[in-house]
C-alpha cells in the first residue's frame, strides 16, 4: 500500500505531529476534572451526492473502512432539505430513502455498526432552522417564518429558495427539539451536531411575530438597519435561548436513560454531547447571529468544530489564527477543524491534506473531514481511491503512534 503513495505524502507523514488522546470508545467525551480534551478524527457523511444511506451493506463497508483508517467519530447527516433520514413525527422522510428502502433506518444502523468498533456517532442536523420555501410546514405555518424588512421570506441557499423558521417562536422550538430528541431516544447516539444553519440570518426578523415580541421586550420597533448592534444582540439572545432549551431537554432525556439503566443494574450512560460546527467567528456572528464563543464559554456546547475550507495551505494556516479559535484552546473542550477532503471538482491532494492536518494538530486541534465521498469515494480525485485510502490509514496511524511534537517537515515535492 505504501508504494502507491506520492513521495511528498511519505515525507509529510514522517514528520507529522502525533499522540492524540483519541476517543477510546463510544460516547467517552471529556469529563470534568480530567487533564485534556479528546481530539477527534472524524468525517461528515451524507446522502448528497452519495448512495451511502440506501443499503445496509454499503454502510457496513463504509464503517469498517473508516475504523481501519483510524477514524474515531462519525457525523452522519440526519436532517436536510426539509426531510429526515428516519421516520419522524415532526417531518417527512427523505423521498429517495422512502422509495429505495422505506423500512430502513440508516442512522440507527450506522450507530450500531460504529459503536461496536468503539467509534462515536453524532448525527448532524445540517439544515438547522432552514426549510425549502415549498415545504409543508412552511405552507401550514406561515407565521413561523422569518421575514426581511420588505416582507419577503425567500433566502437563496444551495441553488434553491429557502426560508428560515423563527427560533423565538414556541412552535418552532417544540418542533426543532422534538426532531432532535427522537433520534437520541431511538438510536442511542453519542450526541448531536448543529452547524452554520443553526442560525438567524441578520437580514431577517421583520415578520409580525418577531416585531410584536421585540416591542413587548423593549418598547420599541425593530430598527430599519438589520445591523443595528442592539437589534442584533436581541435576536442572538433568542437563538441562544433555543440552544439553552435544547440542552435542558437533552439533560432530561439523559436523566431518564440513567434511571432506566439503574433499574436494570447497568452503569449510567454517558451524557448526550452537543457539537457545533460554525464558520469563522466574525462571519458567524455578523451574518448568522451565531455567538459561538459565548455558547462555548457558557457550556452550551461540548464539542466545537470550526470549518476551515480554505483550499490553499497558506489560506488554511491564516484562518487557524482567528482570535476566537486561538482562545478556544483554553476553554477545556475538544476543538476540531473542519477540513475539505473533496467535493465536486475541489479535491485537495494528499500532500495538501496531510499538511493541513499537521498544522491543525500542532495547535492542539482534532480534524473532521468534509465529506465521506471526498476521502476515497466519488470525489477521490486524480490520486484514486486505493492510494487515498492507504494514505489516510497511514496518516492517522502516524498520528496515533508518534509521541510529542515532531519538527516541521520539509515542503513536499510537486505531485506528478
Amino acid at each position: 500500500m505504501k508504494a502507491w503513495l506520492p513521495a511528498g505524502v511519505n515525507v509529510l507523514l514522517a514528520g507529522l505531529l502525533g499522540a492524540l488522546p483519541l476517543v477510546p470508545g463510544a460516547g467517552q467525551a471529556r469529563q470534568p476534572g480530567t487533564a485534556a480534551p479528546v481530539r477527534r478524527i472524524g468525517v461528515w457523511l451524507t446522502n448528497s451526492p452519495s448512495p451511502l444511506y440506501y443499503q445496509p451493506g454499503r454502510i457496513d463497508r463504509a464503517v469498517a473502512e473508516l475504523a481501519t483508517a483510524g477514524f474515531t467519530t462519525l457525523y452522519p447527516n440526519v436532517w436536510s432539505r426539509g426531510a429526515t433520514f428516519h421516520r419522524s413525527r415532526w417531518a417527512p422522510i427523505e423521498p429517495a430513502l422512502a422509495q429505495a428502502n422505506p423500512g430502513f433506518d440508516p442512522i440507527c444502523h450506522m450507530t450500531r455498526a460504529a459503536q461496536r468498533r468503539g467509534m462515536e456517532v453524532i448525527p448532524w442536523f445540517e439544515y438547522g432552522l432552514m426549510e425549502p420555501a415549498e415545504a409543508e410546514v412552511v405552507r401550514q405555518r406561515p407565521e413561523w417564518v422569518l421575514a426581511k424588512r420588505d416582507g419577503s421570506t425567500g433566502y437563496p441557499m444551495h441553488g434553491r429558495t429557502m426560508v428560515w423558521l423563527n427560533p423565538a417562536h414556541p412552535g418552532v422550538r417544540e418542533r426543532f427539539i422534538g426532531l432532535i430528541s427522537e433520534i437520541v431516544q431511538r438510536c442511542g447516539v453519542d450526541g448531536i451536531q448543529l452547524d452554520d444553519h443553526f442560525a438567524w440570518p441578520v437580514e431577517l426578523g421583520y415578520d409580525a411575530y418577531t416585531r410584536n415580541l421585540y416591542r413587548q421586550d423593549t418598547g420599541r420597533e425593530p430598527p430599519a438597519d438589520p445591523n443595528d448592534r442592539f437589534w442584533m444582540r436581541w435576536r442572538r439572545q433568542q437563538l441562544t435561548a433555543l440552544l439553552r432549551e435544547l440542552r435542558a431537554s437533552l439533560r432530561r432525556l439523559d436523566d431518564q436513560a440513567a434511571a432506566q439503566a439503574a433499574a436494570r443494574g447497568k452503569p449510567r450512560p454517558h451524557p448526550t454531547l452537543v457539537s457545533l460546527s460554525p464558520g469563522p467567528f466574525r462571519f458567524a456572528y455578523n451574518t448568522w447571529l451565531q455567538d459561538w464563543e459565548l455558547w462555548a464559554v457558557g457550556g452550551l456546547v461540548d464539542d466545537l468544530i470550526v470549518q476551515n475550507y480554505a483550499y490553499s495551505v497558506a489560506g488554511f494556516a491564516k484562518d487557524l489564527n482567528q482570535p476566537a479559535l486561538v482562545k478556544a484552546s483554553s476553554w477545556g473542550m475538544p476543538v476540531e477543524i473542519g477540513i475539505l477532503a473533496g467535493f465536486g471538482g475541489r479535491t485537495p491532494d494528499m500532500a495538501t491534506l496531510s499538511e493541513k492536518v499537521r498544522l491543525a494538530m500542532a495547535r492542539g486541534h482534532g480534524v473532521i473531514y468534509f465529506y465521506w465521498e471526498g476521502l476515497w469515494g466519488l470525489h477521490a480525485g486524480r490520486e484514486g481511491a486505493a492510494a487515498r485510502q492507504a494514505a489516510f490509514r497511514q496518516l492517522h496511524g502516524q498520528v496515533k503512534r508518534q509521541g510529542g511534537r515532531s519538527p516541521d517537515p520539509p515542503p513536499p515535492p510537486a505531485l506528478p
